[in-house]
C-alpha cells in the first residue's frame, strides 16, 4: 500500500492510501478525488486522468510507453517531463509518498 497525495489545481490536497496493484487513477476514483475524470476507465484511450508528477518522483516511476505518449498529446497543457496518465502508473510500495498535481481541467 502506498500513501499518495493528489493535489487539486486550487492547491487542496487529498492524501489517501492506495492498495498495491491498483493504478493511481483507480486510487483517485475509489476515493472520490476531484480532478481526475478517467472517462475511458483506464484503457489509455483518452487523457482525462492527466496529472503532473512531482519533479522529485519523475525518475522513480516507470517510463511512459508509446501509447501513453500519444494520448498525452491530447491532454490540457501537457509538460514533456512531468505529465503522466494516472491509469498507466501501477501502485507499489515504492510509490509511497508520491505527489501528483491535477491540471486546471481535463480534456
Amino acid at each position: 500500500m502506498a500513501k499518495i497525495t493528489y493535489v487539486e489545481h486550487s492547491g487542496k490536497e487529498h492524501v489517501v492510501d492506495v492498495a498495491n496493484g491498483l493504478t493511481v487513477m483507480e486510487g483517485a476514483r475509489d476515493n472520490g478525488i476531484p480532478g481526475i475524470e478517467a472517462d475511458c476507465g483506464g484503457a489509455c484511450a483518452c487523457s482525462t486522468c492527466h496529472v503532473y508528477v512531482d519533479s522529485a518522483w519523475v525518475e522513480k516511476i516507470p517510463a511512459k510507453d508509446a501509447m501513453e505518449e500519444d494520448m498525452l498529446d491530447f491532454a490540457y497543457q501537457p509538460n514533456a517531463e512531468t505529465s503522466r496518465l494516472t491509469c498507466q502508473i501501477k501502485v507499489t510500495d515504492a510509490l509511497d509518498g508520491l505527489r501528483v498535481q491535477m491540471p486546471e481541467k481535463q480534456i
